[in-house]
């Protein structure tokens, strides 16, 4: 089934990338055919993470569908966990891992899942490298947009 996972290095903090991802509800903003977001609770853990259960809706071509995912924000790690809950898909896993470097940080991004749909399976899977790209390319332009002082318009 449909794997993804890249390394990059990026000339922002660790910090400032964590919480760009962590920030669920804004991704209709900015990620490609993601056209709603909901935040539904975060709870504080008792080992000092943050469960987080959300609901994206994602639109692409003639296929809109919400799914519900559990999300685990472990802030002192830098590492979020995301394991799925409810919808379209047979299982779905992720994770972003956020290391300090020199000069920024590296970013590690992983995602594992099948559809239950055959047919939408077929249909991301012609597109589904192409989609990795472009969603990896719209976190990076989006910490540009937030965190360059000469992009600073948000």
């Amino acid at each position: 089934m449909p794997t993804h996972g890249e390394k990059r290095t990026m000339p922002y903090t660790a910090d400032q990338m964590y919480d760009l991802v962590a920030d669920v509800g804004r991704y209709p903003e900015f990620l490609p055919w993601n056209s709603a977001a909901r935040v539904r609770r975060v709870t504080p853990q008792p080992d000092g993470r943050d469960l987080m259960d959300a609901d994206l809706v994602i639109s692409f071509k003639v296929f809109r569908e919400r799914f519900a995912s559990r999300v685990w924000l472990d802030k002192d790690a830098r590492r979020i966990d995301t394991e799925y809950l409810d919808g379209p898909f047979k299982y779905l896993k992720s994770y972003w891992i956020f290391t300090p470097a020199d000069g920024g940080c590296e970013v590690e991004f992983f995602v594992d899942f099948e559809f239950k749909s055959v047919i939408l399976q077929k249909v991301i899977g012609l597109v589904f490298n192409e989609a990795m790209q472009r969603i990896v390319a719209a976190f990076e332009a989006r910490a540009a947009q937030l965190y360059d002082p000469q992009n600073n318009t948000v």
